[in-house]
């Protein structure tokens, strides 16, 4: 009698050996999320070393970025300070019609300018999202240690 090989009973089953790490490495997790090309940087380094890169980076911008804004805060403010000190005691005379006058100008302008400029922000706003898209482990390393930055 023939074998039939739908036979539950049948001593030579057939099986399909699947080997989990090549599968693994080829359907990954951001690749069903953010698409099929999920970067250089995700297929030569692992998730903790990207990990790693990432927040260390974020959190030294983070930081620099903390101090910088610290100081020209304090810059600007101080700035300002002195010249309502100046003003108050009569060192300045400040012509309010003129500065409205070249502050409507100035907006005219960059008006002018951000229309011309807009295709060239679409290009650079989508680079910077495929970017994040191939390295989204990375990026979101990054953004948590740019926070922690600013933190400290």
């Amino acid at each position: 009698m023939p074998e039939c090989p739908d036979d539950p009973e049948s001593e030579d089953e057939v099986y399909e050996v699947v080997d989990l790490t090549e599968y693994a490495r080829r359907h990954q997790w951001w690749s069903r999320v953010f698409g099929s090309n999920s970067g250089p940087i995700a297929e030569k380094y692992s998730v903790a070393t990207q990990l790693m890169m990432g927040g260390v980076t974020g959190w030294c911008a983070g930081y620099v970025f903390q101090r910088v804004g610290k100081i020209a805060a304090t810059a600007v403010g101080g700035g300002f300070l002195l010249l309502q000190i100046a003003n108050h005691s009569g060192y300045v005379q400040v012509d309010w019609k003129k500065v409205e006058k070249d502050v409507n100008k100035a907006k005219k302008h960059l008006k002018k300018k951000a229309n011309k400029a807009a295709p060239e922000i679409n290009t650079f706003i989508e680079e910077a999202t495929d970017f994040i898209k191939r390295n989204i482990v990375l990026s979101s390393g990054f953004v948590g240690g740019f926070f922690l930055g600013l933190a400290s």
